[in-house]
């Protein structure tokens, strides 16, 4: 044990295990289930999927595993939280770099604690009430709740839950964790194998994994997977960067980073297999729409990004033999895998406000209320929750840049030998240092420009009240990172008074 910037003893991740199901806390939330099997539908040729899967995989390697590699180094060298470890790392001049990173995942626990919130509520209502069986119904169900003030009953709910179990510091997570997870991991299951034995699920299993190679000519296709890769692993959130500051020294980065990264991919393949079999037995063999017709309902978002979840789902388990009990586990773990994300981006501002030597109780405190209290928004407007995700989301590519930076200006190979230097750990090859140094951060600066492009739209592009508009993007980022830099030389004197202690 060590002594934490507040004064307490710090606390360590008690067994490897325990990190492992953190980290893949963090990992796996709800893009993994509702987010992956619509991104991909999204980018099916004439024969299926299989060549996003391709691309997904690839960037797996070349994006995921490599920032959380840094993060995990980062953070475990640092012992502080986000905002600390730039400063450790840069110097006091870039404090303005951190706090953006830092600032990154924090909006968008605003409004993911509001999908939380209806993950929850879905479970609930799916456990309490006939589950809809006509689109009209599904929508009367998704309309009342939002109509009402459910949305913020169950977004305080969320935020609660996630303060409780992050109160007493890391040995809470990791129970949590080791909680979650498998039980996550059971009810998926449970729910591939209902899915794979239905009548007709095998087509959908085909045109899931059948690659158009044609599709590989598509940069839709490489920048989807890139983007989906950074959402469902949560590389360059600095989330993983928060749980380093825990780890015990043993605990290697290498074999971690790819346990994680890896696992990760492997519950979005099994999400995918879930709704793609599902979605085709029960649209194509029971009911015989046309594949067309199949793929335009998966691919067709719905308010907020939520039609094949919210509003198609609970039809679909509504017509299969036990159907009723699955849609209550598929909730149950959609709101596990909500909450286990959510925790991780709770303890990443409460980490930050203990290194600027505010008590833990006290700082959890400040950012419930403030992760309630600025969420509200999304709870009563789904076009101010939807333009929340795309501005702070296209973020998440900056974030990632940032932090290969860091690791630039420290000097990667010098980085990558002091990883090396655990024995135990798998030895990280020379491919890292041209991957951060080159890779990521070209990567990056593609993809910030392709999604600004995408919505430069005549007429709206200039307004940056328009939902999905470029100047949305650049007058948020614009507001925030001013402040940080004129506020840069205060932020850094909040976090010069720490000790680093090992």
């Amino acid at each position: 044990m060590s002594k934490s910037p507040d004064g307490s003893t710090e606390q360590r991740f008690t067994t490897r295990i325990g990190l492992i199901m953190s980290a893949l806390g963090i990992a796996v939330g709800t893009g993994n289930i509702w987010r992956f099997p619509r991104i991909a539908a999204q980018n099916t040729g004439e024969t299926g999927a299989g060549a996003f899967l391709i691309a997904w995989v690839i960037f797996l390697f070349l994006w995921s595993i490599p920032l959380i590699i840094a993060e995990y180094a980062s953070g475990r060298k640092q012992r502080s939280g986000v905002i600390g470890v730039f400063i450790k790392g840069m110097g006091n001049r870039f404090a303005w770099v951190g706090s953006f990173v830092a600032f990154v995942p924090l909006a968008i626990t605003f409004y993911y604690s509001v999908v939380v919130g209806w993950c929850a509520y879905y479970f609930i209502y799916t456990a309490t009430h006939p589950l809809p069986d006509t689109f009209e119904s599904a929508m009367l169900v998704w309309n009342n709740y939002q109509s009402g003030y459910w949305p913020m009953v169950t977004h305080l709910l969320a935020v609660s839950v996630g303060v409780l179990i992050i109160w007493k510091g890391i040995k809470s997570i990791e129970k949590a964790n080791k909680f979650l997870i498998p039980s996550l991991l059971l009810v998926i299951l449970i729910c591939v194998v209902r899915a794979i034995t239905l009548p007709g699920a095998g087509e959908g299993l085909r045109y899931l994994f059948t690659a158009d190679l044609k599709q590989l000519g598509s940069t839709r296709t490489w920048i989807d997977a890139l983007t989906q890769n950074a959402w469902d692993t949560g590389a360059g959130w600095g989330l993983f960067m928060t749980y380093a500051a825990y780890m015990k020294k043993e605990h290697g980065c290498t074999g971690n980073a790819f346990m994680t990264g890896i696992g990760n991919n492997t519950v979005s393949l099994l999400a995918g297999i879930m709704i793609f079999g599902t979605v085709f037995s029960v649209l194509k063999h029971e009911m015989g729409i046309a594949d067309t017709r199949i793929l335009e309902i998966m691919r067709d978002s719905g308010p907020a990004s939520t039609g094949l979840t919210f509003i198609w789902i609970p039809q679909l388990f509504n017509k299969m033999t036990g159907g009723g009990v699955l849609a209550v586990l598929f909730f149950l773990g959609l709101t596990f895998a909500g909450f286990s994300s959510l925790i991780a981006m709770l303890e990443l501002p409460s980490r930050i406000m203990v290194d600027a030597g505010i008590k833990r109780n006290r700082a959890i405190l400040i950012i419930a209320i403030l992760v309630f209290v600025l969420g509200i928004p999304s709870a009563r407007n789904l076009n101010f929750l939807s333009n929340q995700d795309f501005v702070w989301g296209v973020a998440l590519m900056i974030s990632g840049a940032l932090i290969a930076l860091m690791i630039i200006k420290q000097g990667v190979r010098e980085v990558r030998s002091e990883i090396n230097q655990n024995s135990r750990d798998i030895r990280l090859g020379v491919w890292w240092t041209y991957d951060i140094k080159w890779f990521v951060p070209f990567a990056a600066l593609i993809l910030i420009i392709w999604w600004l492009a995408q919505s430069f739209v005549p007429g709206e592009w200039f307004n940056p009240f328009s939902q999905f508009s470029f100047m949305s993007c650049i007058f948020q980022w614009g507001i925030v990172l001013i402040l940080l830099v004129l506020f840069n030389k205060q932020i850094a004197k909040f976090f010069t008074h720490e000790t680093n202690v090992s």
